[in-house]
């Protein structure tokens, strides 16, 4: 190829000092130099887009981090193909093993209780709670009677003096609550860190629910001595 820098001579030059296989010059064991501003051949053909592509590797996949991703990704690489009765079996299956642990975790069954909940402690500490009669199990439903009852523009300021003085007894019978609790789980449990006012917000929370909604499910009668 001729370059803008050089003449017809230079040119002729380059392609006559080019040896050629068989040629006297490497038959005589001489080698040819490259003049500058050329490039030596690679020795080799210059692959195709197709091949350079076919040798290019791209990111790792990472691993799914839900169930429903895996899931995905299995049906996505047909690797799993089940009919409609397998299908229908496999939820059934799945729905009655949920069903189990949670009957087992109302139960109180330790396995399957939340970490909040495990322990003999907060055991203890719900059967105290379950036992006796507490004013914020009222809550709730004093709760959804106020809104009725504020919706009437003549019972609105009377209804929010109501709430402020039932708020009022609400905290003072959590106050009690708490300091009943944490003094039986000492007495029961001298050497347990589990105590203080974590130990009664747990007591007081579950105290809030009414006692057909509390989880685990109330183990003792109301008026049993624990």
């Amino acid at each position: 190829m001729k370059l803008p820098w050089k003449n017809d001579d230079a040119v002729s030059d380059d392609r006559s000092t080019r040896a050629e296989p068989g040629t006297s010059g490497s038959s005589a064991g001489t080698t040819t130099e490259t003049r500058p501003g050329t490039t030596p051949g690679k020795g080799r053909p210059t692959p195709t887009r197709r091949e350079a592509q076919g040798r290019r590797r791209g990111p790792v996949t990472p691993a799914p981090l839900t169930r429903a991703e895996a899931r995905a990704r299995r049906k996505e690489l047909g690797k799993e193909k089940l009919t409609r009765e397998q299908r229908k079996k496999r939820s059934d299956e799945r729905r009655a093993a949920r069903n189990e642990q949670r009957e087992r975790m109302m139960d109180g069954d330790e396995r399957f209780l939340m970490p909040r909940d495990k322990g003999p402690v907060r055991r203890f500490a719900r059967d105290i709670v379950d036992s006796r009669r507490n004013l914020a199990g009222l809550f709730m439903p004093f709760a959804v009677l106020l809104i009725v009852v504020m919706f009437l523009p003549a019972t609105q300021g009377i209804a929010t003096l109501v709430m402020l003085v039932f708020t009022v007894f609400l905290i003072v019978d959590g106050v009690i609550l708490g300091r009943l609790v944490n003094k039986r789980v000492r007495e029961r449990f001298p050497d347990t860190i589990d105590g203080g006012f974590k130990l009664g917000w747990y007591a007081f929370s579950r105290a809030m629910q009414m006692r057909f909604m509390r989880a685990p499910r109330a183990q003792v009668s109301t008026g049993d001595a624990v």
